[in-house]
């Protein structure tokens, strides 16, 4: 596809972007009226929504249209996994400046898509406008399919803290992209797209969990809103978690302790959820520590010990 955005039009942008819609089963109606059609067999819908800006969340020399559309779809299917419940549907809010590639645009759908389709989700709508800087904006439905809702709060003395999925990569591929580089490539592409267990929530619903969410700030940070809503304190233990040889040898070339990435580094969308003591999980599922008493300070600990430095992002911190 040729031209810019401004040349193609809005109406031309938006029938291309439509264009690449698959159909899901629980978009009854899709783009093209006022609103669209979204089947709620449960009753209740899960929702979240979350934005991502060019410069702070994501770089074109870093990542493809196509990689920011599968983040951007990731981050808000996680959350509604992290809910325990299954991903319906998603719609996008999309800022572009005119003179952009129409190319971008149109990726970027491919990319939405595509994460979608893993999640078993379809793109219902949406909206694009013009403005300076690319911003997408993603707003994730799912259903709960009968189950009750898994919240932070409810977290118990006794628990077990179990987690599926990567931890700290995205974070040693960010710290690889950032000195120039783009190997090892399998930690840059947890960087560029996610990979989250999306049916690893629903599943952790039906074993029980009593609270759950995912890792998108940070372990430390994540646990901490677990900790600080179910007013629990929560302990780490380091050794139960898994630092891969080539994630230390990235850790030696910068200067940085991968356990430091794993604790902290968020964006790699991992489900971290407790449990009943005794429960039993599945093999994919890695105990990492427990929740110990009701809240004393510090909430969330690590070996016992108190944790004294940056727990995870925080888009208003001076150095988020």
């Amino acid at each position: 596809m040729k031209g810019t955005v401004g040349e193609l039009g809005e109406f031309g942008l938006i029938r291309e972007l439509t264009a690449r819609i698959t159909s899901a089963p629980a978009v009854r109606l899709g783009p093209g009226d006022d609103a669209a059609v979204v089947a709620a067999p449960d009753r209740r819908v899960v929702a979240t929504t979350d934005v991502l800006l060019e410069g702070r969340h994501f770089r074109r020399d870093w990542s493809t249209a196509y990689d920011v559309g599968r983040k951007a779809a990731a981050q808000n299917l996680a959350d509604i996994a992290a809910m325990g419940a299954v991903p319906s549907a998603v719609l996008l809010g999309l800022v572009v400046p005119a003179e952009l590639a129409a190319t971008w645009p149109v990726e970027l759908m491919d990319g939405i898509r595509d994460e979608c389709q893993v999640a078993g989700a379809g793109v219902a709508g949406g909206d694009v406008v013009r403005g300076e800087t690319i911003t997408v904006s993603i707003t994730a439905l799912g259903d709960l399919k009968g189950r009750e809702a898994v919240t932070r709060a409810g977290a118990r003395p006794g628990d077990l803290v179990a987690v599926v999925g990567w931890l700290g990569w995205s974070a040693a591929g960010h710290a690889v992209l950032s000195r120039g580089f783009r190997s090892p490539r399998a930690f840059v592409e947890a960087h560029r797209r996610p990979e989250p267990p999306y049916a690893a929530g629903p599943l952790a619903a039906d074993l029980g969990a009593t609270a759950m969410t995912d890792v998108s700030d940070g372990l430390i940070a994540d646990l901490g809103h677990i900790a600080g809503a179910s007013k629990v304190r929560i302990n780490i233990r380091s050794a139960a978690l898994d630092v891969p040889a080539q994630m230390s040898d990235i850790g030696s070339a910068v200067g940085v302790d991968p356990l430091h990435w794993v604790l902290t580094g968020g964006e790699d969308h991992a489900i971290v959820a407790t449990f009943p003591a005794g429960t039993k999980l599945p093999a994919r599922w890695r105990v990492i520590g427990e929740v110990q008493m009701v809240s004393t300070l510090p909430r969330v600990t690590v070996d016992d010990a108190p944790w004294d430095k940056a727990a995870g992002w925080d888009h208003f911190s001076a150095t988020g």
